[in-house]
């Protein structure tokens, strides 16, 4: 056999013709039929066929494609079973936003066994660019007979297999910090996170909490200005009761301001970052450079600027 010339080099066409090549000889069913050859059993974690696959798709499904031809050679038969991933958020609000429904109308303004029937039209809208994708990136996949998730014999095995970790005692109730959606009532992954939309800026309250200044420790420059509050900004107020410390920069200058607490009306000494006294502070506030400025404030709210 010799090598071919190849005189107008185009990748593109050298593709072309090795997948024609391919079809021709039927090289992907014969690499999995060897007789008495062990098995490498590969199920890809399988796309979602209702968006369009990306640049992101095919460097994944390259790396895949590394170890199954690599066990190929290697003498095992690699029988590769294609899926489709048909679960997710990003599947119902997308049918819900074309609907112009949200997830209290259904059941109300559309029956379940409707919404379920127009996600599973949804879910496999792109299926064909996939294939096509697949095919001339040369991806060695069967996908005449895929496994879909939303068949009730692939949820029934998953809870099958559930209950087997459950018999063998293998599951086990923990806690985890998880993003969560109040509109889905539902936890969020890590991609449903990054669709386009799930961030955007919006102004909302947030709480400025005051821990108080023990005086056991304070120098004597700071014990005229006993007692005093340190603020501390958060936008997590329900972790506050588990705080056991602040922290302080080094090279972050602060300030000591004189003013009132807006609850009790009373005089109040705090300390916060110089730089940012004007973003918590509009009026009826004082700056104390030193113990000494301490008789400019004497509750009269007319000598506070």
């Amino acid at each position: 056999m010799s090598f071919k010339e190849v005189k107008d080099f185009s990748l593109n066409n050298i593709a072309l013709e090795t997948i024609k090549l391919w079809k021709k000889n039927d090289v992907f069913n014969k690499s999995f039929n060897k007789k008495n050859a062990d098995s490498f059993i590969f199920y890809e974690g399988p796309p979602s066929a209702n968006g369009k696959p990306g640049i992101h798709h095919v460097m994944a499904r390259t790396i895949k494609d590394i170890f199954c031809r690599y066990k190929t050679l290697k003498g095992y038969n690699v029988v590769r079973k294609a899926g489709w991933d048909t679960h997710g958020l990003p599947v119902e609000l997308g049918v819900e936003k074309t609907l112009g429904i949200t997830k209290d109308d259904i059941g109300n303004k559309i029956s379940v066994e409707d919404y379920n029937s127009e996600c599973k039209k949804a879910v496999m809208k792109y299926t064909s660019d996939w294939e096509s994708l697949t095919e001339l990136m040369g991806f060695w996949i069967d996908m005449s007979d895929p496994y879909i998730t939303y068949t009730p014999k692939y949820m029934e095995t998953i809870w099958w297999l559930l209950k087997q970790f459950h018999d063998k005692n293998l599951l086990y109730k923990g806690y985890k910090i998880q993003p969560y959606s109040p509109a889905a009532g539902s936890g969020l992954s890590s991609h449903e996170l990054n669709q386009p939309g799930a961030y955007k800026n919006i102004s909302d309250t947030s709480i400025i909490a005051q821990f108080k200044c023990v005086q056991d420790g304070l120098s004597d420059e700071l014990k005229p200005l006993f007692p005093f509050f340190f603020l501390a900004w958060t936008t997590t107020p329900w972790t506050l009761p588990s705080n056991t410390a602040l922290t302080v920069g080094l090279s972050i200058r602060y300030s000591f301001i004189k003013t009132y607490n807006q609850y009790t009306n009373k005089p109040i000494t705090v300390v916060l970052a110089k730089d940012l006294i004007k973003n918590v502070f509009s009026k009826n506030y004082i700056e104390v450079n030193s113990p000494n400025e301490l008789q400019k404030f004497d509750g009269d709210s007319k000598k506070i600027p």
